[in-house]
């Protein structure tokens, strides 16, 4: 939101006058909260539009840390469900067994949920994988990301596909896109980069789309303090081990001296993936011997982080 020697910017969206409460740094508008709210509205409905993300009947489990993006989600579909025939909703929360932190934001995302009247689902590491993320991290810290990310995705699938979900609906944003798009040129993982994971395969996976991908993070922000469902929970103990971390500040830099990088970033991936041929991507899909999920390899990924033989 603007700071306070800006009180007295208005709003830019004719023929509105009020008080502004945010820029948008790439196009240089400036919003007032009622022209704040309908952008992420109107943004939101245009991606999930553009990307015929949502079909007729589609029952959609939305993954609910509890955190601001995944509650803003939530709460902008379930706000846009009347437009949708048949859809349904039901969110699916994700205890990593996290000491200190993830208690909290459990409790927030049960709160919204029975709020909002959504079918809720909890599903735990320690019941799925024999051990809490604290457990399974011991002597390998620095790949909390890594193995958590792993994780967190077979406990996802796994809770929607028990659900009867028929997509899952993730809750990242304009910066954690560009962030992955830069990780991946970093790390030189050109598969990733081409390929991504949430399209899938599917007859093998739970279809995953992205409804807020095109919204920033301080856009998300700003309108759940404007909505009255902005929280301020604990951020994550293990963040200060994730290269994501530093990539975050350095976009973060970048984007206010030179707006709109984090998009170009984002169209720059999707340009490169229109050239170039699926069969560059990730490999074919086939069942991991050990465990049977589908993977791209004979031991999936989660059962090489579970120690199980190959």
């Amino acid at each position: 939101m603007l700071t306070p020697d800006s009180r007295d910017v208005r709003c830019t969206s004719t023929p509105c006058s009020e008080p502004a409460v945010i820029r948008l740094r790439d196009s240089g508008q400036y919003l007032c909260s009622t022209h704040c709210i309908r952008h992420v509205e109107n943004l939101f409905s245009r991606t999930v539009e553009d990307q015929r993300m949502i079909a007729p009947g589609d029952r959609i489990a939305v993954a609910l840390s509890g955190g601001k993006d995944s509650t803003a989600l939530l709460l902008l579909l379930h706000a846009a469900l009347p437009a949708w025939p048949g859809v349904t909703l039901i969110a699916v929360t994700v205890d990593e067994g996290i000491a200190g932190y993830r208690d909290e934001t459990i409790g927030a995302a049960v709160e919204l949920t029975v709020r909002l009247g959504v079918e809720h689902h909890i599903v735990s590491f320690a019941s799925l994988f024999g051990g809490d993320l604290d457990v399974l991290l011991k002597g390998r810290e620095s790949r909390s990301c890594t193995v958590c990310g792993i994780l967190r995705r077979r406990a996802l699938a796994t809770a929607a596909r028990q659900a009867g979900a028929t997509r899952i609906a993730i809750g990242h944003n304009l910066d954690d896109e560009a962030q992955t798009v830069l990780m991946n040129l970093l790390r030189g993982d050109f598969p990733h980069l081409v390929q991504d994971a949430a399209s899938g395969e599917p007859e093998c996976f739970i279809p995953r789309i992205k409804p807020l991908a095109w919204l920033s993070e301080r856009e998300i922000v700003t309108y759940l303090i404007l909505t009255g469902n902005y929280r301020e929970l604990p951020e994550c103990p293990y963040t200060g081990f994730a290269l994501r971390s530093e990539v975050r500040a350095m976009l973060t830099g970048l984007e206010f001296r030179h707006p709109g990088t984090m998009k170009n970033l984002i169209r720059s991936r999707d340009t490169i993936r229109q050239h170039t041929p699926r069969a560059s991507g990730v490999g074919s899909v086939q069942r991991c011997r050990e465990c049977g999920e589908h993977c791209s390899g004979e031991i999936c990924q989660v059962c090489r982080i579970l120690g199980r033989p190959g």
